[in-house]
């Protein structure tokens, strides 16, 4: 009997108990069974826990190692969008999304994303217009998704391979984002009181056409953390400064034993850090530097950090493809050295990022970037991704990837 079918019977006797156990992570499920405390998602949670398990014990979906696939592109309004799976080594772009501005009233809107996500089966990336926020868990085979509107009181767990939800996990609290724990066995939803993606139409000085800008004010309510292994869930209710933006989910920390959110100013830089019981804590040490616009941040042995463009880059040069970023030592903020790239999205390893490229000269802030893999120590890139048109100021957003590991 293997992995999937052991899950398989515990679902099939999680079912038809009065009182759940929930099934462990892969090889947890026949060695623990005891009772838990219920609280609040207990029952639903603890099916789910199955559910993660299996998508990160199954074959991977593409092969890992120094393997680098570069996709297939298809033409359209928001630029060459990727076909086919794009990876490197144990890294794949899972799925990705594009925005545009839909109204809502005669001055307000919303950015309105599309997702299309990577099917295990095919090595191909299809459209989905089902969900508001997707979160891809580790592994690639299994999501966390919102519905339409936000915020939303459920959320969903969708099998990329068959394109159903498996399970729907109710709330009593409107959640507008979500984030899994890196091993794949907690996920966080962050909570708002309104649509975390709000717009205001803003007039144009000469009367030209108006255009949208988001809003700067976040109606962020808090956060719940939920165990997909233990059943276990809570909601936090956090108070947050005027200084946080519209949308300000929060993530894992590296070590998934803190959170931390988006700001734009405090003590401790751009971010802001909790602990899983609602409690604000300092930076943990190897996080102190980064930043929540670098998404990359630390290497896979958390000896490097990943940071924006150095300052030896002119911007007002406007050359194309030549952009440099910064490596750090996380514990002291100090650089290292520098690597290609003018925005650094991933780790592949812990010499080799996935960034953003310029392609063409900057022209009005504007300007076309792909999917490179770039190297330290090396000056070279591989291209990974087609062209990408720059942002023409309607919160239009021509693509964003969804990196994970696998």
């Amino acid at each position: 009997m293997n992995v999937e079918e052991l899950v398989r019977d515990s679902l099939r006797d999680l079912a038809g108990a009065q009182q759940p156990a929930p099934p462990g992570f892969a090889d947890r499920v026949l060695a623990v069974r005891r009772r838990r405390r219920a609280r609040t998602f207990a029952s639903v949670a603890a099916a789910t826990a199955a559910v993660v398990a299996v998508s990160v014990a199954v074959p991977q979906l593409v092969s890992g190692g120094d393997d680098v696939r570069p996709s297939g592109v298809t033409g359209g309004r928001n630029g060459s969008l990727p076909v086919r799976a794009i990876s490197a080594g144990q890294t794949v772009m899972a799925a990705y999304y594009t925005a545009e501005a839909r109204r809502t009233t005669k001055d307000e809107g919303i950015s309105e994303r599309t997702y299309r996500l990577l099917d295990p089966a095919t090595g191909r990336y299809r459209k989905d217009t089902r969900w508001s926020y997707v979160a891809v868990a580790p592994g690639a085979r299994t999501a966390a998704v919102l519905e339409r509107t936000l915020p939303t009181r459920r959320i969903g767990l969708l099998d990329l391979t068959t394109r159903k939800v498996t399970k729907w996990i109710p709330v009593s609290v409107g959640v507008g984002g979500l984030a899994f724990s890196h091993d794949g066995t907690k996920l966080v939803a962050t909570t708002y009181d309104e649509h975390p993606d709000r717009l205001f139409e803003v007039k144009s000085a000469n009367g030209g056409v108006p255009g949208w800008m988001a809003d700067r004010a976040t109606s962020r309510s808090g956060y719940m953390v939920l165990d997909l292994v233990s059943g276990d869930g809570t909601w936090w209710q956090i108070k947050s400064g005027r200084d946080v933006p519209s949308r300000a989910d929060f993530a894992f920390t590296d070590d998934d034993k803190a959170l931390y959110g988006r700001i734009v100013s405090s003590e401790d830089g751009t971010e802001e850090f909790y602990d899983l019981s609602g409690r604000k804590i300092a930076a943990p040490a190897k996080e102190k530097h980064l930043r929540w616009d670098v998404p990359a941040r630390l290497s896979p042995n958390g000896e490097l950090a990943a940071l924006g463009l150095t300052k030896e880059v002119d911007l007002g040069k406007k050359l194309a493809g030549k952009s440099y970023s910064s490596i750090r030592n996380p514990r002291t903020g100090k650089e290292i050295t520098k690597v290609r790239g003018g925005h650094l999205l991933a780790w592949v390893d812990d010499h080799r990022l996935i960034a953003w490229e310029r392609t063409t000269p900057l022209k009005n802030a504007g300007y076309k970037d792909h999917l490179v893999l770039v190297t330290i120590g090396s000056d070279k890139v591989v291209p990974l991704s087609g062209e990408r048109d720059p942002d023409d100021g309607s919160q239009r957003l021509a693509w964003e990837p969804v990196f994970v590991r696998r």
